[in-house]
């Protein structure tokens, strides 16, 4: 009876466990198909995964979009870019450098502050450049393909009457890509432009020089440089060596452009 009982509890395990197995299988196809169902569906209607819109013909400017961190290039070259503005407490300041060294850089401009302060740029943009930096600088990332080319739109137009200039480039905020992102930059024929090296305020706090010194280490040929011209106090620490960090780069041989005219000097790496 022992026995027979020990065969007959052996049986009954490998039963269930069959059983088991076979359940198992059948659930993780199941759990397969809802998440096909769900990939297919819900990022890819127009949401933010998506880099397409419906069925349709794509309506897609020139069709293509590229993305950019940096060229690569043996000449010393270097982009100076600005994100953020403009605002009255710290673009002038910018500005002002930027004229006493006669060096030219690109902003990144925040449509909303663009229309709100229209006399911050014009006349002051001679030498320089401009590019999108979204509407109010929400993440563009997590929105869908309409509201990130509705936003990117709206903001392009606002850069346009207060510069005088329509934008070729855009940097979405903290360069947060997405399909929808992407999307829209491709519709409004953009560049996508991110940075190479970025200033690094928060290690040198009341310490201009040093953060200078540290960004004139670390730029090679072909390097975007990341800066600020909006921000927390502590951002300042690098706009008050700016001055440092442009003769420390000039010393260094390195010679001062626009994005545009970088990525004009050879191909993007």
């Amino acid at each position: 009876m022992a026995d027979g009982a020990g065969r007959w509890g052996r049986r009954a395990v490998l039963g269930r466990a069959a059983l088991l197995a076979s359940g198992a299988a059948l659930g993780a196809t199941a759990t397969s198909q809802t998440a096909w169902i769900a990939d297919r569906r819900l990022p890819l209607a127009d949401g933010p995964a998506s880099a397409a819109i419906g069925s349709r013909h794509q309506q897609v400017g020139t069709g293509a979009v590229e993305v950019t961190w940096g060229v690569r290039t043996s000449d010393r070259l270097v982009a100076l870019t600005f994100d953020d503005g403009p605002l009255p407490q710290w673009t002038p300041m910018v500005l002002d450098t930027l004229d006493r060294h006669a060096v030219p850089a690109t902003f990144f401009l925040v449509g909303a502050r663009a229309r709100e302060h229209p006399a911050l740029l014009r006349g002051r943009l001679g030498r320089h450049e401009v590019g999108n930096h979204s509407w109010a600088h929400h993440d563009l990332a997590r929105l869908d393909a309409h509201a990130a080319y509705d936003d990117l739109r709206r903001s392009h137009d606002a850069i346009a009457e207060a510069a005088g200039v329509a934008p070729r480039l855009v940097r979405p905020p903290w360069g947060h890509l997405g399909g929808a992102v992407l999307h829209a930059a491709a519709r409004l024929n953009y560049r996508l432009v991110l940075w190479t090296l970025q200033m690094v305020e928060g290690e040198f706090p009341g310490d201009p020089a040093g953060h200078a010194r540290r960004i004139v280490a670390d730029v090679r040929p072909g390097t975007i440089l990341l800066g600020h011209d909006v921000g927390a106090e502590r951002r300042l620490v690098a706009l008050r060596g700016l001055p440092d960090m442009i003769t420390g780069l000039r010393a260094r041989g390195y010679t001062f452009v626009t994005v545009s005219q970088l990525l004009g000097h050879t191909t993007a790496v």
